[in-house]
């Protein structure tokens, strides 16, 4: 009849709300099945990607030094937005379902083989892809952008991932060959890590040409970062609004004052002081997972007093890491054990006892060590959010122990260029990371860019080449143990907690899948979603 015709119409455009419509229906006679079904539908469709609009999003880790150029991605900032410019040859990727495991899945790759050994990689390339210039990808391209990476001089915290590689080269029109000095069975998650974009040979790294999904239009670094679509993205899932600029918000408060305005559509690094003020307003959306993301405080062990085993147990056992995960995360994470490697991977050593905070025993090492001075910790929440709070309470743990903690604030700009890798004691965040071997790769063998403990054990990476090489399970996960007890036990690295990654949007955006490997949607979250308005 035309006025059942109408209704569905006036709900369609929506004019009318799903209650009215209901009622509305029942008067026609309409039964409430039918009319449920209709409705179900119509969520369903407008729940498909729409195309068009401009994403606002507000980030954290901006700052003056940032570079187009993905070697230099230390914070996440760039780490997020490089992601929406470049390609790299294969991703780590959870789908739609954030609870699945996340899964390495093809990019600019649309196939990857080991051979026997792992010690030779062959990467079947794409034939469909062209740069936003319309320039064809080419091997000669990957070799270039992956050979970046590792020069003598580059800087790159890719760089520790790639010193097994001896040779890179095309073996065919749409092919490249990596060769290892040793095998490897996770090379191909490390050509996923967000570093290893590529980009065409000869290129500047400025993210003008790119077969990402977008282009760079204007950069401010610390500032802002304005992209276009790009036209030739090969693919047809990615890449739904016409444009999106990411504003540098490095205050947590300041970026939930933009979202509650409306000023951005998607924030990152939720305080989890906020989480309960932002799940009462109904037209925000919070997206949180606690996986492999860690707070943490790397003690240099090159630098005095650091470099005494005794001060770092000392104050290992001084902080109240409990206390920490109620009072600054409020419940959103699970208390650290001096461990970069989450309960959720394959080979967690499980068996390692929790270290507890026992002001007795950190009295001891620190009287052992011969050092009675006082600890100086350079923070701010640039490091992490909450960071000066749980110094202030580490602060507090470590005086009941007879450790005099004095804390340090430091400016927030410039905090990753200036204070972290400088300092001797400092506050520091990571993200996850797709495997054990990646996560101690880039972090703790002692030629590891970021390195920031500047902690070095020949046996530790002697073992963690030995562990990549091995296939038995069993053996693999005996030398997986050890190497994370090599770092409980030694390293410098103080990890008191593991933090739940939270984001949060407007409810105009669809399609936002968080990931436990990292933040804003393993990162690719901006071009994944859309806006529905």
């Amino acid at each position: 009849m035309r006025e059942w015709e109408d209704l569905k119409a006036m709900l369609a455009s929506g004019k009318l709300s799903r209650r009215d419509f209901i009622k509305r229906s029942l008067a026609l006679g309409v039964s409430a099945a039918t009319a449920g079904t209709l409705l179900a539908g119509v969520a369903q469709a407008a729940e498909q990607p729409k195309r068009g609009g401009h994403l606002l999003l507000g980030l954290h880790g901006g700052s003056s030094s940032d570079s187009i150029d993905p070697a230099t991605y230390t914070s996440s900032f760039m780490q997020v937005m490089g992601q929406q410019i470049f390609n790299p040859l294969l991703e780590v990727d959870v789908g739609a379902d954030v609870r699945a495991r996340p899964k390495l899945t093809a990019a600019l790759a649309e196939s990857w083989q080991g051979k026997p050994g792992a010690k030779e990689w062959v990467m079947k390339l794409r034939k469909d892809v062209t740069f936003s210039n319309g320039k064809t990808m080419t091997p000669e391209d990957v070799i270039y952008s992956i050979n970046h990476h590792r020069g003598k001089d580059s800087k790159s915290g890719a760089k520790a991932y790639l010193t097994s590689v001896t040779d890179i080269k095309a073996t065919g029109k749409d092919e490249v060959t990596i060769t290892l000095d040793a095998g490897n069975a996770d090379l191909p998650f490390i050509l996923a890590d967000f570093h290893l974009q590529i980009v065409p040979e000869g290129d500047k790294f400025d993210g003008k040409v790119t077969t990402g999904p977008y282009v760079v239009e204007d950069f401010e670094p610390g500032v802002r970062l304005i992209l276009k679509r790009n036209p030739n993205h090969f693919r047809k899932d990615r890449g739904f609004v016409d444009s999106m600029e990411a504003l540098a918000i490095n205050d947590a408060t300041a970026r939930i004052n933009a979202l509650n305005s409306g000023s951005v559509h998607i924030i990152n690094r939720v305080d989890p002081k906020s989480v309960l003020s932002l799940s009462r307003n109904p037209k925000l959306q919070l997206f949180e997972i606690t996986a492999g993301a860690h707070y943490t405080f790397p003690m240099r062990c090159d630098t005095a007093p650091f470099n005494n085993i005794d001060v770092r147990l000392a104050l290992k056992y001084a902080i109240d890491r409990q206390a920490i995960v109620d009072r600054v995360l409020l419940g959103h994470g699970k208390i650290g054990n001096d461990n970069p490697i989450a309960s959720h991977y394959l080979y967690y050593a499980s068996n390692i006892q929790q270290r507890p905070y026992d002001p007795d025993r950190a009295k001891h090492h620190m009287k052992r060590s011969g050092y009675s001075g006082p600890i100086v910790l350079s923070i701010s929440d640039a490091a992490f959010t909450g960071a000066i709070d749980t110094a202030q309470i580490f602060q507090g743990s470590a005086a009941k122990a007879g450790i005099k903690l004095e804390i340090d604030r430091v400016p927030a700009d410039g905090y990753w260029d200036n204070v972290w890798m400088k300092k001797p004691f400092c506050g520091s965040y990571w993200e996850g990371r797709a495997t054990v071997d990646l996560m101690l790769s880039v972090a703790y063998t002692s030629d590891a860019a970021w390195n920031e403990a500047f902690w070095k054990r020949p046996d530790f990476d002697k073992l963690l080449a030995a562990a990549r090489v091995e296939l038995n399970s069993g053996k693999r996960m005996k030398m997986y143990h050890d190497l994370q007890a090599m770092v409980v036990d030694d390293c410098g690295e103080l990890i008191p907690m593991f933090n739940s990654t939270i984001d949060a949007g407007s409810k105009q955006v669809k399609g936002f899948v968080p990931s436990p490997v990292y933040q804003m949607g393993g990162g690719l979250g901006p071009q994944k979603v859309w806006l529905d308005t």
